[in-house]
């Protein structure tokens, strides 16, 4: 069973650092938080040690001291439901702060990320979940496991040393004992996790396309390959529990021995003749708090074997820079001049160049329809305009000035963008319009609405613009979802317009009405439109026919 590549393990250790640092204030509150109830017990055993070897005839202890271990015993509570809500707060945090820098990353690579929508999501939900014990048990509990146990061994050495050193020997062995049955523990829980990602990323595309499964009865054979999948994730998840209770049985051992150690040392307390019978006591009644940290760090082990795991799948997501070199823009421009000069571009040097040599040039006011088969490049064109890729090479020209100079997501507020499809968000129909820009007017929400005949279907709805969709547009027809995507378009009010088949998948009927909205969004912008339809090529003047990625004689529609 080969070890994770020591790249990715080092790129793992530098993630959880780097958040542990980030959140080091919040995680000191448990570790405070704990010691505070190490030194409670410390002064709470005192005290029934007293109270017992006055019991047994030895000394004297009353009403106080019953009173005192007590009131320890209720702070001693109350501090440890703190501390459990710190770490909870600690986990959550910082859980929060890497779910937010891997969805950024997600969105700013857009398109350009090939991974399934399964196997992002999965980065976002499950690798990330499984970092909360790392931070909300792991890091408390191991600085508690050194901390707490030594602190504990110096008070019972001060009342008697040999005790206090048989503390020590047990303590510095525990680690030992973990790091022999923790090997292989890390791969483990990554194979787990890597099982767990790929079964939650086939279920969800599954699901997706569960009438296609239908439609080809393909639907016995994808339950048996997912029930082949969580069977995997089973073993993988059992052999995880194994190590884990290894780890916790190598403990529970040596804490047994030290316990007959003290016993056999302190024995001579049953038959009379000890010196301190209250120390003795104090010793014996201390083994087991001696152990509650390090059965809490024994306990949250497997949480960093775990995290080991989730964070070397997200290391290579959140390790990239903040955000590519390059210009901003201070304002946006009214007008935009679109130009390709020799563009190349390849995304595989096996499957051939994207792009070869594409020149054009686009004024504002102008639209020009890409027309060609499926393959021809068309898209590439719509990706590059938005910088979800940079061209290998030739020159891309905004205004006459190099776009690739400016960052990638500048280039995206310059341009609003109309796909195939539309995703439609379970909320209002004002509420998915009002994401193109989200600080909009009501009357500018309205406007656009109307602008994209949104209102002709949406009056006749319940609650009008306010009318409740389902995720995907679950209640709109196919046209009426591509009708808010114009919408959103018109709201953005961006003076490049980028429209990928805007049309697709619509009947004729429907698409003539389509029609009318896009010539108006275009109208006064610079339009550049990605179809396979005639009746858009029929519309707009100006086509350019590409064929594998090269650029025929640009024409006018109807030529």
């Amino acid at each position: 069973m080969s070890k994770p590549p020591p790249a990715e393990a080092a790129s793992a250790r530098a993630l959880l650092s780097a958040t542990a640092r980030q959140g080091r204030s919040r995680l000191a509150r448990p570790i405070l938080l704990g010691l505070a109830s190490i030194a409670c017990g410390l002064a709470q055993a005192w005290f029934i040690a007293h109270l017992l070897a006055a019991l047994l005839g030895h000394g004297s202890a009353g009403w106080s001291e019953f009173f005192a271990a007590a009131s320890l015993a209720l702070l001693s509570i109350a501090l440890g439901v703190a501390q459990e809500r710190a770490q909870a707060a600690a986990g959550a945090a910082a859980r929060a702060d890497l779910r937010r820098r891997a969805f950024d990353r997600l969105l700013e690579a857009g398109p350009a990320d090939d991974r399934p929508v399964g196997e992002r999501s999965g980065l976002v939900v499950d690798r990330i979940e499984a970092l909360d014990g790392y931070f909300s048990r792991w890091l408390p509990a191991a600085v508690l496991a050194a901390a707490g146990p030594l602190l504990i061994a110096c008070v019972v050495a001060f009342e008697d040393p040999l005790s206090g050193l048989i503390l020590f020997v047990a303590g510095a062995m525990v680690p030992v004992g973990m790091a022999v049955t923790g090997i292989g523990a890390a791969l483990a829980s990554r194979q787990q996790f890597d099982a767990l990602q790929a079964l939650s990323g086939r279920f969800l595309d599954r699901m997706r396309g569960l009438p296609q499964l239908v439609l080809f009865r393909r639907q016995e054979a994808e339950a048996q390959a997912l029930g082949q999948a969580a069977d995997e994730l089973r073993r993988r998840t059992m052999k995880v529990l194994r190590v884990a209770f290894l780890s916790g049985l190598t403990l529970e051992v040596i804490a047994a021995a030290v316990l007959g150690c003290l016993a056999w040392r302190h024995g001579n307390l049953l038959v009379g003749g000890h010196p301190d019978p209250a120390a003795a006591l104090f010793c014996l009644l201390m083994v087991p708090g001696f152990f509650a940290p390090l059965r809490a760090f024994s306990a949250a082990y497997h949480e960093r074997m775990a995290a080991n795991g989730a964070a070397a799948a997200l290391a290579p997501l959140l390790a990239a820079p903040d955000s590519e070199p390059g210009l901003q823009l201070a304002e946006i421009p009214p007008t935009v001049v679109v130009t390709f000069e020799q563009v190349g571009l390849t995304y595989d040097p096996a499957r051939g160049p994207a792009l070869t040599d594409l020149s054009f040039r686009v004024m504002p006011g102008e639209a020009l329809v890409l027309a060609g088969p499926s393959g021809s490049g068309k898209s590439s064109v719509l990706r590059l305009l938005m910088g979800f890729c940079r061209p290998d090479g030739g020159r891309i020209a905004l205004n006459g000035r190099d776009a690739t100079a400016l960052r990638p997501e500048e280039l995206r507020r310059l341009s609003s963008y109309v796909g195939q499809k539309a995703h439609l968000f379970r909320d209002s129909i004002r509420a998915n319009i009002a994401m193109a820009r989200p600080e909009a007017s009501e009357a500018e929400i309205e406007a656009a609405a109307r602008a994209a005949h949104v209102t002709d279907f949406a009056s006749s709805l319940p609650e009008g613009l306010d009318t409740m969709i389902g995720e995907g547009g679950l209640g709109l027809s196919g046209g009426q979802a591509q009708r808010v995507a114009i919408a959103r378009a018109f709201l953005r009010n961006r003076p490049l317009v980028l429209l990928d088949e805007p049309t697709a998948h619509l009947d004729p009927a429907t698409e003539g009405e389509l029609l009318d909205s896009l010539r108006r969004l275009c109208a006064g912008r610079t339009a550049i439109i990605a179809t396979h339809s005639s009746a858009l090529r029929a519309r707009f003047g100006r086509v350019l026919e590409l064929e594998k990625g090269r650029a025929g004689l640009p024409r006018m529609a109807g030529e």
